[in-house]
């Protein structure tokens, strides 16, 4: 009997009878990992003065120093941020841009990045450049192909996903950083996927930044996530709050921004001890296992594509709707949404429904406490009709 799947369960706070296959979106804790935020929680409530003051400093640093070696990296050249999302919006806001230079992501990139780099482009004059990367994705060399070509002498930044977050597709970022620092180019990798999701090196990579969530794939409370920085690097970044330590170097700056609850920061080395503990290799197969026999099933079934070959996926992948469910409404982010909170309401099934290039797909996400049985639901789809859009 596997030691996932419903015998894991119990350890975490999901409602009895849903098929939760949407991990990927905000991710859940495991309860002793929600206890050890609750523990910090109350130390800091005992006496804030001293815990602001002489506890959470050097608790940040150690925290840090716990996480930093899981990714590669050292403790000095990581700090924490809210999530992804902010810690890309601290770099893109730092950085300098004329009127002309170019910022180059991918059509693939996350809404909230999108509008950050257009916000940023806006402001300087700077053009906002997406490439356009084919869905389904044939390879990995296709990608590759896609966002080299528009390469120009203007363009100044490469933002790139690591692990796409609508199409969950795992970028080459490796080869496209490559291919940037050599055209100096400086790379910024959207890794809001990345710790935990995949093995991870992040100095590896060849980037100048990388931004990776721990409340998805590394089981830490929701509001944490990690900012890396190459060391020449960190100088030019400051945190979208400036506060004391400006001035004072990379890490002081950013870890105190003032007064937040830092408990998810603290207590993100319990989120990987417990994957630690389940054995990391071990969690990372069962999930690629299962969300890519889930979505071969969907597919079959659905007489629909995948989006993307097994070796482009990991523990999130995504097929497109069947042509029924497609007339449910036009593929916006407000269809996708009503439709997923429809299934949601109907058929106790959490899954992401999301709008890409004209059509809806459904992506799946696994995690330990998810079993083949959990997406029967989805698969069977096709034999229901969609839920009234009005």
């Amino acid at each position: 009997m596997s030691e996932f799947g419903r015998a894991i369960r119990s350890r975490f706070f999901l409602e009895p009878g849903i098929a939760f296959l949407n991990h990927g979106s905000f991710g859940t804790i495991p309860r002793d990992v929600f206890a050890v935020a609750g523990g910090w929680r109350q130390r800091f409530e005992v006496n804030p003065d001293r815990f602001i003051r002489e506890t959470l400093p050097p608790a940040l640093r150690e925290a840090a120093g716990r996480i930093a070696p899981f990714l590669g990296a050292r403790a000095e050249d990581i700090t924490f941020v809210d999530n992804a999302t902010a810690g890309v919006n601290a770099i893109l806001r730092s950085l300098d841009f004329a009127p002309g230079d170019e910022i180059l992501t991918t059509d693939h990139a996350y809404n909230a990045i999108l509008n950050a780099i257009r916000y940023v482009a806006s402001r300087s004059g700077a053009i906002a450049v997406e490439a356009a990367v084919p869905m389904p994705a044939a390879s990995a060399e296709a990608i590759f192909k896609a966002v080299t070509e528009r390469f120009t002498p203007r363009t100044k930044l490469l933002v790139i996903d690591h692990i796409t977050s609508a199409t969950a597709l795992i970028l080459p970022v490796e080869r496209l950083a490559k291919f940037a620092r050599e055209r100096g180019v400086r790379v910024l990798v959207d890794g809001a996927h990345g710790p935990g999701f995949l093995a991870l090196d992040i100095p590896a990579l060849g980037a100048d930044w990388y931004v990776g969530n721990c409340h998805k794939w590394l089981f830490a409370p929701r509001g944490c996530a990690v900012l890396w920085a190459r060391q020449d690097q960190q100088a030019a970044i400051k945190p979208l709050s400036i506060s004391h330590g400006h001035g004072k170097g990379f890490t002081e700056e950013f870890d105190w921004t003032g007064t937040r609850d830092p408990a998810p920061y603290l207590s993100a080395p319990a989120g990987l001890e417990f994957l630690r503990g389940l054995g990391v290799e071990k969690v990372q197969n069962h999930n690629r296992a299962l969300a890519l026999s889930a979505a071969q099933r969907m597919a079959q079934r659905w007489g629909e594509p995948m989006n993307a070959p097994p070796e482009l996926l990991g523990a999130m992948a995504a097929v497109r709707l069947p042509p029924s469910w497609q007339k449910f409404g036009p593929a916006t982010r407000d269809t996708a949404r009503l439709l997923c909170s429809r299934i949601l309401h109907r058929d106790n099934i959490m899954v992401a429904i999301m709008p890409f290039g004209g059509a809806l797909w459904a992506r799946v996400s696994a995690q330990v406490y998810n079993e083949p049985a959990d997406y029967d639901g989805v698969v069977s789809f096709i034999d229901r009709e969609p839920p009234p859009h009005a």
